[in-house]
């Protein structure tokens, strides 16, 4: 009995030393890649959207972002918080930084932007976003001012925040709750609704 009680206090120590050790490698992993993404961006180049697609001044070919790039800088001045936005979705773009949904409004354009982040990491902060909040965006486009209109929490099943919209919106996504050991079960939306623009161009039309 005494050695089953030693083996299950070691089990419990290595247990909880691989959680930690595992949180604190997929901390730094992300201070890292977010280190990365910074350097990467370049908001110098003046630029428009076309149909949704970033179209840098004097040229015409269209140019899209490709997954993964560094597009968009986010900041929630009140959280003191800047993150840096990577296109697309997918495992590798998230350890990256929160990732532009494909297919969604770009930031200050009609329609519906989604940016999603994980909930342990990049947008561990926005537990402590608050109605009213201001989201600013960064792009080669422009500089785009957001408000915090409503917070929700929904079921995975819930897609309303994805839903297209005739309005210039933001829908930030994560999982919930926040603190939560393995797969967590909810959803965290910020809803925002754009308040002001400072665009390169003045005609946005909504994403293709």
């Amino acid at each position: 009995m005494q050695k089953l009680k030693i083996l299950l206090s070691w089990l419990l120590v290595a247990g909880g030393s691989y959680i930690f050790f595992s949180g604190a490698h997929e901390f730094f992993s992300s201070r890292s890649a977010q280190q990365r993404a910074a350097q990467s961006w370049n908001p110098s180049r003046e630029a428009s959207y076309v149909d949704g697609r970033i179209v840098p001044q004097g040229t015409k070919a269209l140019s899209v972002v490709p997954p993964g790039e560094t597009f968009a800088r986010l900041s929630i001045p009140r959280l003191q918080q800047v993150l840096y936005v990577v296109e697309g979705t997918e495992h590798a773009d998230l350890r990256r930084g929160p990732g532009h949904l494909e297919g969604t409004a770009l930031p200050g354009s009609t329609g519906n932007c989604v940016i999603a982040g994980h909930r342990d990491t990049h947008f561990r902060p926005l537990k402590d976003i608050h109605k009213g909040d201001d989201i600013e965006i960064e792009t080669a486009a422009g500089k785009f001012t957001y408000r915090v209109s409503e917070i929700a929490i929904v079921s995975p099943n819930n897609t309303a925040s994805l839903q297209p919209s005739q309005q210039a919106v933001l829908n930030l996504i994560t999982c919930y709750p926040f603190y939560y050991v393995g797969s967590a079960p909810k959803r965290f939306i910020v809803h925002a609704e754009m308040v002001t623009s400072r665009a390169s161009r003045g005609d946005f039309p909504p994403a293709s």
